[in-house]
């Protein structure tokens, strides 16, 4: 048996590829949308990519089953289960074999057993992997956003980012159900899951690749938990707030993603088109680090850096339906190409040109003005919420700040924070802050870019605040 995991790390997502070295013949797992990378690792070792599956109706990135099976020709496997609203809708005229929960799949001489796994979604499935030269029972589940290393699956998910109200306790006690029939499951059993640490498909995912299914009894508090009403109280309590693009990618992923060959590429835009892009009423994305945008950046542009959290924020923050265009340093243009490929895992394929930073240059040649973004420490601000001179807004998720937050502040996440701008008190200094300070100084561009140019940004957050020995309140 071959068996190589393959991991996004931007998207904190896992996928997999289980050959038979004896056949040649190869399926992928949960596969995203840059699909060359199968590819390649399939004809370095002698493989030849015959099935193409995934565990459920993804959340979090655009699935690469159709763009991997429109390259190879491979049989497409999805899941069957599920009621009416989760079917995959193009399943029919992709002639997709339908997989229902006792059926397996032969891979050469590699079985691949369908468990219904519901909870997270109501489609779920998970796969048995039985290498059958080597033993009589299973090696190994994947267990896609089921069951993850310290975690199990939100099943919040419908009802927050697709709109399904009413859903989630029902969902919940699914996949209390589903848990039982893994504890039932063989303890040497390898687990690999669809996600790692990072991930917003679940509360507390642990950074290890893998675990076992005796481990996970042990140490993952949702399969200890033997209590039904304990684990749905548990499993809803304090899940983060999904970003808006999980909503698209339900969207797509069920009506079937757009086949694109090849990750796109924008041409270069010419630095003097860079008034008239902004003035077209389209969103100019500085990737630089978020230091480098405070010293000057052009006015109307926000800055979402080209960092760990990038695809997060970009999906909480750019719109579908509008074309985007990025804005690098002259040393990192490769940013721009990293860039452009994060954005297409989520779909945001619009992207109509990348500027390099002479378009900062010629900005501030023809004598316009570079905007600034003031910095100042926890005591500075503390000092300015004295004397009553700012507004403070902390712009974390809402669990964040019940479990501790400066007094008397308002909390808007960073998330929501453009389509609430009119909430806010501007006749004074508007002061924004999150953690550390990386949320708050996405969030000081983007109230600039809507007008709100007198915006402080807290350094370090509420952690160089508490360092400061400053006050701290809790609401819980």
């Amino acid at each position: 048996m071959f068996f190589q995991r393959f991991y996004d790390k931007p998207l904190a997502q896992a996928s997999y590829m289980v050959g038979c070295q004896r056949t040649g013949e190869a399926i992928v797992v949960d596969p995203n949308r840059d699909v060359a990378q199968y590819i390649e690792t399939a004809a370095k070792e002698g493989l030849r990519i015959t099935h193409v599956t995934e565990t459920h109706i993804h959340a979090d990135f655009v699935s690469g089953s159709r763009e991997l099976v429109a390259r190879t020709n491979a049989q497409l496997l999805l899941s069957n289960e599920g009621d009416a609203d989760w079917k995959y809708a193009f399943a029919a005229a992709d002639g997709a074999r339908l997989l229902n929960d006792g059926d397996h799949v032969m891979i050469g001489n590699i079985r691949l057993d369908v468990l219904h796994t519901p909870g997270h979604t109501p489609e779920h499935i998970s796969f048995i992997v039985t290498d059958t030269p080597a033993a009589s029972g299973p090696w190994g589940i994947l267990t896609g956003d089921f069951v993850f290393v310290g975690d199990v699956g939100r099943p919040d998910l419908l009802e927050k980012a697709a709109g399904h109200v009413g859903t989630m306790e029902a969902a919940a006690r699914k996949l209390f159900a589903s848990l039982s029939r893994f504890r039932a499951l063989a303890d040497h059993l390898q687990v690999w899951p669809g996600h790692g640490a990072g991930s917003a498909c679940g509360k507390a995912l642990g950074a290890i690749a893998s675990s076992t299914v005796g481990y996970e009894k042990i140490a993952n508090w949702g399969v200890a938990t033997l209590d039904e009403n304990e684990f749905v109280r548990t499993v809803l309590d304090g899940q983060p707030e999904p970003p808006k693009y999980f909503a698209q990618m339900k969207r797509i992923n069920k009506e079937g993603p757009r086949v694109l060959g090849v990750i796109p590429h924008a041409e270069h835009a010419a630095a003097s088109s860079l008034e008239e892009v902004l003035n077209a009423g389209n969103i100019v994305v500085d990737i630089r680090p978020a230091a480098d945008f405070a010293i000057g950046h052009v006015p109307g542009t926000i800055n979402i850096p080209l960092n760990g959290s990038f695809i997060t924020w970009a999906g909480w923050l750019l719109p579908y339906d509008r074309d985007v265009f990025l804005l690098a340093n002259d040393d990192c243009q490769s940013c721009a190409r990293t860039a452009e490929r994060d954005l297409a895992m989520i779909g945001l394929d619009r992207i109509a040109g990348v500027f390099a930073s002479d378009g900062i240059a010629a900005w501030s040649n023809s004598g316009r003005i570079l905007e600034t973004t003031t910095q100042r420490t926890a005591s500075e601000v503390a000092h300015m919420i004295e004397r009553g001179e700012v507004h403070v807004i902390d712009v974390r998720g809402h669990s964040e700040w019940d479990a501790g937050h400066l007094p008397g502040v308002s909390n808007i996440p960073l998330g929501y924070l453009a389509e609430r701008i009119g909430e806010l008190a501007t006749d004074k200094a508007v002061v924004v802050h999150c953690q550390g300070g990386s949320r708050s100084a996405i969030a000081a561009s983007v109230l600039q870019a809507h007008g709100v140019h007198n915006v402080i940004n807290l350094v370090g957050g509420i952690n160089a605040w508490r360092h400061a020995a400053l006050t701290v309140v809790s609401s819980e």
